[in-house]
């Protein structure tokens, strides 16, 4: 997937990748997915989901110029390259350096790390529901027959084919 959310506000963008990429995370068929994207706040699902893991694209910084090494390393990047971009593509350097002093204003008012936090919160408060949350019938299914249960009653055996019969209902 690639920049999933781009096209529309920050913090729209954000909360559908977060969401999209959780959605993902959470889905019984444990998708594979590789995730491109320049929402740097998306880093700290690495610590939160454990089958997520951040890589980037290797660069190296020498005084005002990034050189892309086209080398993919483990973690997720801090940094933003789109202004370096606009210059390699050559335009004008006045707006260069505009670009720049209303980065850093805009980096100084809204800082990335109060959402990120936001986010990381929601998401360990969302984290024990989001299973029986998925749109999908045979969730539903199988979370009645959960609820039906009197686990009281059930011997160790009987619980052993209840959990058989709910795999065999998620491998039809």
């Amino acid at each position: 997937m690639d920049e999933i959310g781009r096209g529309t506000s920050t913090y729209d963008g954000i909360s559908i990748a977060w969401a999209i990429a959780e959605f993902l995370h959470e889905h019984p068929a444990q998708p594979k997915t590789l995730f491109a994207t320049h929402y740097h706040e998306l880093n700290e699902m690495q610590d939160i989901f454990n089958r997520i893991q951040n890589f980037n694209v290797s660069v190296k910084e020498l005084k005002d110029n990034v050189l892309f090494i086209r080398k993919l390393v483990k973690g997720g990047s801090a940094h933003s390259f789109g202004i370096h971009v606009a210059k390699m593509a050559g335009m004008p350097q006045m707006v260069i350096q505009k670009a720049q002093k209303l980065l850093k204003k805009l980096e100084k008012d809204h800082s990335g790390e109060a959402l990120g936090n936001n986010l990381k919160a929601q998401a360990k408060d969302d984290l024990q529901l989001s299973f029986f949350n998925l749109d999908d019938p045979l969730l539903e299914e199988i979370k009645q027959e959960i609820i039906g249960l009197d686990i009281n009653t059930l011997t160790p055996v009987e619980a052993l084919m209840k959990l058989n019969e709910i795999k065999r209902m998620l491998v039809k």
